[in-house]
């Protein structure tokens, strides 16, 4: 499981120009599930997300966790993480999980991240979405539960 985290001011997802999940600060998370991946990997995940200090302190230092500042977590679904591009000009998606493997994941790790208390709001599952965001330093991670 592959997931692009980054830490915003705000963000926004939309589908048919509607918006279906927006938060204030916290994190905006692009979630790519592998065919490989297990529950075991979305709940590593979720909790090391969570966790994760790059919310910054009084003194400018990561030292804060999104637990600890009490933000946000917008999770958008997205299978070309897994997009293999070594070989030709045309990504590979035989890494990526079949839809209902990769449903099933992406739900079980928004719902972990919610029973830790965090307010959780989505993008849809398998939809063309438009996501808007202001990145925050701009800070970004790609966090992967197999390495």
């Amino acid at each position: 499981m592959r997931a692009v985290i980054q830490r915003v001011k705000k963000s926004s997802v939309k589908v048919s120009e509607a918006t279906i999940g927006q938060i204030n600060e916290g994190l905006l998370v692009l979630l790519g599930v592998a065919q490989s991946d297990t529950y075991r990997d979305a709940g590593f995940l979720a909790d090391k997300i969570i966790n994760l200090r790059i919310f910054e302190d009084q003194k400018g230092k990561m030292n804060y966790s999104l637990m600890d500042i009490g933000g946000a977590m917008l999770v958008v679904s997205q299978f070309t993480l897994q997009a293999d591009c070594r070989k030709g000009r045309r990504p590979s998606f035989t890494n990526a999980a079949d839809p209902s493997n990769a449903k099933a994941l992406y739900k079980y790790f928004t719902e972990t991240v919610r029973q830790s208390g965090v307010v959780v709001k989505t993008g849809q599952f398998g939809a063309h979405m438009q996501v808007s965001l202001l990145n925050d330093g701009p800070v970004t991670f790609i966090i992967e539960s197999k390495k």
